[in-house]
């Protein structure tokens, strides 16, 4: 902790609730992350597609971490706190009660997680109304939105709906147990409930989807106030929560963001002067930011509005102030690595072996690989080896959640052999997958010149290098490994009102570590791997149509 020569020193706490565990961070004025506390989350999955969470779980966890982080610290010195969340809906009585999301009438569940694919129908009817709102979301609404979550518990649980005060997404409820504001920010309403910077709510489109008892109250269920991400909210921190959180009473608390815009702030905006890059001395608009963790996003930004097919957005002032955001993604990437590698038979066999040598699973099968490659590159020992990722459905560019994972090249072999290529024609088929994004967005009018990673999954030097030879751009990863966490600490600092606007406080705490270039001599052999890569969902697609005939 900081010495008493540093009092003068001003701290900023970010908060960060992934899928799994929630994670809080005591950041400086330099973005640099002083302290780090971690702890997991309670997931429920009572049936296929159906994940739950409980929000009284999640803000005890919240409370925890950032007691940790903050012990020991002047008080004076923590200048304002940041909220970012994955974008899962909360939902509450009228007494701003947990209301049940399940069958079962357990009301402590009541969050459903953005990664809950419960609404495929009524997203289905939802994309075939063909409404003007979803020209901003790529065409098709993804299942992982609001609309169809709250269509599907109009249509099947009556009881909570009628009951039901108010529908948060995740990182709205988190400022306003905070503060007790329900304002909602810019970034959740746009990016996942169809509201729209210039017109707010189509009242049509509510209407149309069979939703209208959310107008008749004004959308006071959903959001009538909305305000810009990083904006102070009320009078800061609440008596209750700064108990609970260990935080000093009235300290600023900003408007919040969904976890992957909080990591596209943490590192896009960075000085990347001295380092060789071809963004160099480009606008901010040549960048995308990929925050990669159970899942992968995608956000590229533009002074005007792009319309991608099957991308996200355009979204206005949605995460970076002034700009339109584009958001692509891939809705299992760590998730689905790992389902690949703990379900192989070779596992135990890897677990032990990792244990004996001290190194997590990971970093034991990138060692492996360098063994068995003899004299080739790594990534060419999959040359008859090949994986579409889409496992748990295509978010983008094909907005298809009903396509499936596909392996080509499989053998009677069982060894730790077979698992370390499985597992890294895994993470090509991700990297494939991205370069499908990336190229959607460049036809459509992105000019996109280098990668900014951050997320867990940065952390593998092999997943990195493979973004890095596969779509043959230069890949920045930040100084600050906890990128979501330092975009979420920018929040609070421009809600205390340090920085001038978010973009100052991008340009000072946003930080580059290490660049990793691709290697252009792979690029023939990449070429042909995105080629089978592109012939994969054909060949799904003809065989479904055959089986469907």
């Amino acid at each position: 902790m900081p010495s008493g020569k540093q009092s003068a020193v001003k701290y900023y706490v970010g908060v960060d609730v992934g899928s799994a565990s929630v994670r809080a961070a005591l950041v400086d004025a330099f973005g640099t992350v002083v302290a780090h506390a971690e702890q997991p989350i309670q997931v429920w999955e009572p049936r296929p597609d159906h994940y739950e969470q409980s929000s009284a779980d999640i803000w005890a966890a919240c409370c925890s971490v950032t007691k940790e982080v903050v012990h020991g610290v002047d008080a004076s010195q923590i200048r304002g706190l940041g909220f970012d969340a994955t974008c899962s809906l909360v939902v509450l009585d009228k007494q701003f009660q947990p209301l049940a999301v399940n069958c079962e009438g357990q009301n402590h569940r009541n969050v459903i997680m953005w990664m809950d694919h419960r609404a495929a129908s009524q997203v289905e009817r939802i994309n075939a109304t063909h409404h003007r709102v979803l020209n901003y979301v790529g065409g098709a609404m993804s299942v992982e939105m609001q609309p169809p979550k709250l269509l599907w518990i109009k249509e099947n649980l009556p009881e909570s709906w009628e009951k039901v005060g108010y529908f948060f997404d995740l990182p709205d409820f988190l400022s306003w147990k905070a503060t007790g504001v329900t304002a909602r920010s810019l970034c959740t309403v746009v990016c996942k409930w169809t509201y729209t910077s210039d017109r707010g709510w189509d009242d049509s489109f509510w209407k149309m989807i069979g939703l209208e008892d959310l107008v008749k109250d004004k959308y006071e269920k959903i959001g009538n106030r909305v305000v810009s991400p990083g904006e102070a909210l009320g009078k800061g921190l609440t008596p209750e929560a700064a108990k609970g959180l260990g935080l000093p009473e009235g300290i600023a608390v900003a408007a919040s963001l969904i976890d992957a815009h909080a990591g596209g702030l943490g590192v896009i905006g960075a000085d990347v002067k001295g380092h060789n890059l071809p963004c160099e001395n480009q606008p901010i608009t040549s960048r995308v930011a990929m925050i990669c963790g159970t899942s992968s996003c995608h956000m590229g930004v533009s002074e005007t509005p792009i319309f991608v097919p099957g991308v996200w957005g355009p979204y206005f002032s949605a995460m970076v102030p002034g700009l339109w955001l584009n958001e692509g993604g891939q809705s299992a990437t760590g998730k689905l690595i790992d389902h690949v590698v703990r379900g192989h038979v070779a596992f135990p066999e890897l677990e032990a072996k990792a244990a004996a040598s001290a190194h997590s699973i990971y970093t034991y099968l990138n060692s492996h690989l360098d063994l068995i490659k003899k004299s080739l590159p790594v990534g060419f020992l999959t040359v008859d080896l090949h994986v579409w990722p889409d496992f748990h459905g295509n978010r983008s560019p094909l907005t298809d959640l009903t396509l499936k994972g596909m392996v080509v090249g499989l053998t009677l072999s069982r060894g730790l052999d077979e698992l370390a290529l499985i597992y890294l024609a895994t993470i090509q088929a991700i990297a494939l997958g991205t370069r499908h994004i990336l190229e959607a967005m460049q036809a459509a009018g992105h000019d996109i010149s280098t990668l900014f990673l951050c997320g867990g999954l940065s952390k593998n030097p092999l997943f990195v290098q493979m973004h890095a030879d596969i779509t043959g751009k230069p890949v920045v990863l930040s100084k600050e490994v906890e990128s979501v966490l330092v975009g979420a600490a920018i929040l609070g600092a421009c809600a205390s009102g340090d920085f001038a606007s978010i973009q100052e406080a991008m340009a000072k705490m946003g930080k580059i570590g290490r660049v990793v270039q691709p290697n252009h001599e792979h690029k023939r052999f990449y070429d042909k791997k995105y080629e089978v890569f592109l012939k994969l969902v054909e060949h799904q697609r003809e065989y479904r149509s055959i089986m469907n005939s």
